[in-house]
């Protein structure tokens, strides 16, 4: 009997034992056929996610962000316990002591899907596994990939610390509105950082892995607040937070950005403009536009908000100036439909969903509006931001539309969508709506500091949001006679001297489409007349003759050295500016007169530096802008004595023909095209210009430290008008622009060279005159050192004076009758035009 029972409790021992060893060899065998070809999980160890790339301001303010994915990440040292401890709460409270998988959490998902019939299938997953799914699998919820989780889990564990686990989680997981990881997620719906969080806010963020469309903090307010509140309750009773604290977090209200609770963080930063979207071109190409979306960089950009600003306001002025000047209403072309107009939230919520620009201030905020009524004398409107128990009465008055031709009635019907603007009285108060368009003429402005190359303000054109094509960048345009000091300095530098006298006389052409006949912008001739009255002047016929005697070779190369073309033809034409460039490059290029002849590249970036804050580019040692402080690392530095600053810039030209071109270019704005609209307390130097039927105005200038530039025109060149000028139309916004950059950053006189050596001369005639004589006429010359300049020689480019035309007579005022020699000796007095023959109007000017 006792064998016998022996035999049978030993045959169930057996079966039993022979039962658990098939079944482990079962389950082995499924893990080793499921775990043959998984991913490696030795990546995650270097896995970096994607993250935003911010843009900071010269003074580290974030200006503007750009992401495929929202995600800030933050190492797992920089997150506090309470945030870690709310997740783990709500996703894994066996996080720290399971390894990797939970036995008992999957045997109860098992026992819970078996009672409900399959209803209630949770997925039991640890954050481990969830990382797993994450990063190296699918988000399926097959069996198959639940045993590959299991297997990766239990080797990533062995493989990654639980803190390196946690932070991978934390900086990957979505939890809605676009924001990926807790960082992002923090400022998304509470505009806080993550050491801000009282434990409440943790739990609502530790809710949302679960499924963040289903919690939605207004959608889903009460499901939100249940789960949140089980997050508590779980941290409580883990142990994370103290009864009186649960108790007290449990009791407050769901608060978020979502429900106008706190101010979204957005609103904080700038709308996004030209300067930060270049930013974003230029860095997509250098790195990739994949890296820089996703590299998580940190750009010190080198914009000045305040003279952005001061930009954006000065370009926008003079377009708008221009366009009130057509005296016509063209509007948005955008309309809502009537029927919503006797509705306030009807057609409050369709000007909301227009598509239209919102980023316009000048001389205050222009609000997008509806017409609602047109009367005889007023138009009632809806303002889109401007509640309707605001006390200012939403109407324009017929008065406000003087500037454009037409009745109201004409111009307006109910639904159109216009823009408006607060009008004040001289006291400072409200008067009334005032109607506003934005302009059909565009143009582009910059401005960057002469001697680093670092932009302060770029303006592409009138709204970025209207048209987010660059101008300043991306606009090829002729630059007209702001190309002329290019063609001057050519000659300075071969030999030829601010009183070289060049004949001012008609010149003809043979080219394969005729004839060339190019004129100055007077209509006029003046005869044998100094370089620097020509550059004052803009004298077309002389620059024409200038570019001849120089070789048009040597000017496209100079051209080409200074940046301002890759490759300039050789057509004697574009000695005028025919040829075309950006404004980016012409004001690179008269930074280089400005500094005294030195290379020097723009650039809208300080450094940039990758998410674990290595520099991985500096402006200050790029290659041609490299600055070597020698002293810089020396602890026994003498008190009071500075580092040596050591400049290892190219030289692009002479000292000395720099600075002759810029005292030729200060008579330009002291007595030339330019004097006329700029006028600064600093020294200035600069040069207008005006295409051919004035398609392109420009004005470039500079003071001792500053160089802008602005060119105004129509995207689809035009003629702007007979008055166009880029002395008249650019002049302003570039005088506009620098008050404020003088009273910002200074300015003095232009560094005189040890070479120079000065010698009077009479302006208009070149001839030398003694050191004591005085008088409007007389100008101090910059001739160099040892240099014996030779007075009285006459250049006129080889070119024939063609047929009998009147010299103007120095001196003499342009655009009025005078007393003049002709060229047969006779008397007479002419009128604003010159004699001769038949002048076409080829040229620029």
């Amino acid at each position: 009997m006792t064998r016998f029972i022996l035999s049978f409790f030993g045959g169930i021992f057996s079966v039993i034992t022979l039962g658990l060893l098939m079944v482990a060899l079962t389950i082995g065998a499924v893990f080793w056929m499921y775990g043959r070809d998984l991913p490696s999980h030795e990546s995650l160890a270097q896995y970096t996610p994607p993250t935003i790339s911010r843009i900071y301001s010269a003074e580290g303010r974030v200006i503007d962000e750009f992401a495929q994915e929202r995600r800030l990440f933050t190492p797992a040292d920089q997150i506090p316990d309470l945030v870690k401890q709310a997740f783990i709460s709500a996703e894994d409270k066996n996080f720290y002591s399971h390894q990797g998988y939970d036995p008992r959490g999957i045997a109860a998902a098992f026992v819970d899907a078996v009672r409900s019939r399959g209803q209630d299938v949770r997925g039991a997953s640890t954050i481990t596994q969830q990382v797993m799914k994450n990063f190296l699998l699918s988000g399926d919820r097959r069996a198959e990939r639940k045993i590959k989780e299991i297997i990766l889990a239990s080797r990533v564990e062995s493989a990654l610390s639980k803190e390196k686990i946690l932070e991978l989680y934390l900086n990957e997981i979505f939890l809605g509105q676009n924001a990926y990881g807790v960082t992002a997620a923090a400022q998304v719906y509470f505009n806080k950082t993550l050491s801000q969080l009282a434990p409440h806010e943790a739990a609502t963020l530790a809710s949302m892995p679960k499924a963040p469309s289903n919690y939605h903090p207004v959608r889903n307010a009460d499901r939100l607040l249940d789960r949140r509140n089980f997050v508590l309750r779980e941290m409580y009773e883990n142990g994370y937070i103290d009864r009186g604290t649960y108790l007290v977090e449990e009791a407050q209200p769901l608060r978020s950005v979502q429900n106008d609770d706190f101010e979204p963080y957005q609103r904080a930063m700038p709308p996004r403009d030209y300067f930060t979207d270049e930013i974003r071109r230029q860095l997509s190409r250098d790195f990739g536009e994949e890296q820089f979306f996703s590299g998580g960089y940190n750009v010190r950009a080198t914009l000045d908000p305040e003279m952005q600003e001061e930009a954006a306001e000065a370009l926008r002025r003079a377009l708008e100036r221009y366009d009130r000047g057509l005296g016509t209403w063209r509007g948005t072309g955008v309309t809502i439909p009537v029927e919503t107009l006797e509705d306030e939230a009807a057609w409050r919520a369709a000007l909301v969903d227009l598509n239209v620009a919102r980023d316009i201030t000048l001389d205050g905020k222009w609000h997008v509006a509806v017409v609602r009524e047109v009367r005889a004398d007023e138009l009632v409107l809806g303002i889109e931001d401007v509640p309707a128990d605001d006390p200012r009465a939403p109407v324009v008055p017929r008065s406000d539309t003087s500037w454009f031709s037409g009745d109201l009635d004409a111009n307006f019907g109910a639904g159109a969508v216009v823009y408006v603007r607060e009008e004040m009285t001289e006291e400072g108060g409200f008067a009334h709506w005032s109607l506003r368009q934005i302009p059909e003429v565009q143009g582009g402005f910059m401005a960057m500091d002469a001697n680093t190359g670092r932009v302060i303000a770029m303006q592409g054109g009138f709204s970025y949001q209207d048209s987010v094509f660059n101008r300043a960048t991306q606009a090829q345009r002729q630059p007209g006679s702001s190309f002329k000091p290019f063609v001057y300095a050519s000659a300075l530098d071969s030999g030829y001297t601010p009183a070289t006298i060049v004949v001012d006389a008609p010149i003809e052409v043979d080219t394969a489409q005729g004839v060339w006949r190019p004129r100055n912008a007077s209509n006029r001739f003046y005869g044998p007349t100094p370089l620097r009255t020509g550059i004052e002047r803009s004298r077309n016929l002389m620059t024409i003759r200038l570019a001849q005697e120089v070789g048009m070779d040597t000017v496209a190369t100079y051209a080409e050295r200074f940046g301002v073309y890759d490759d300039m033809g050789r057509n004697i034409a574009n000695s005028l500016g025919a040829d075309e460039t950006t404004l980016y490059r012409m004001v690179a290029a008269y930074a280089m007169f400005a500094n005294g002849g030195e290379r020097v590249e723009p650039t809208l970036i300080d450094r940039v530096q990758d998410r674990y804050g290595k520099t991985i580019y500096s402006h200050e040692t790029a290659a041609g802008n490299a600055r070597v402080c020698i002293d810089c690392d020396d602890a026994a530095l003498p008190e009071g004595r500075a580092p040596r600053i050591i400049n290892q810039r190219e030289r692009v030209m002479n000292a000395v023909t720099a600075y002759q071109l810029t005292s030729m270019m200060q008579g330009v704005v002291e007595r030339g095209t330019a004097a006329a609209t700029v006028n600064l307390p600093v020294p200035t130097a600069g040069k207008t210009g005006t295409t051919n039927d004035a398609k392109d105005v420009w004005f470039v200038g500079f003071t001792s430290n500053i160089v802008a530039g602005c060119y105004i025109g129509y995207d689809q060149p035009q003629p702007l008008g007979a008055s166009a000028s880029g002395g008249a139309m650019c002049g302003p916004v570039f005088d506009e622009f620098m008050e404020e950059a003088v009273a910002k950053y200074g300015g003095g006189p232009f560094d005189v060279p040890d070479e120079c050596q000065f010698i009077k001369i009479d302006r208009f005639s070149g001839s030398r005159l003694s050191d004591d004589a005085s008088g409007p006429n007389v100008v101090a010359e910059c001739f160099r050192e040892g240099e014996v300049p030779i007075f009285g020689i006459q250049f006129d480019g080889g070119f024939a004076v063609s047929g009998d035309f009147d010299r103007i007579a120095p001196g003499e005022e342009e655009g009025q009758a005078r007393n003049v020699t002709t060229s047969t000796g006779e008397q007479g007095v002419v009128g604003p035009r010159a004699g001769f023959g038949t002048l076409s109007s080829g040229g620029l000017y």
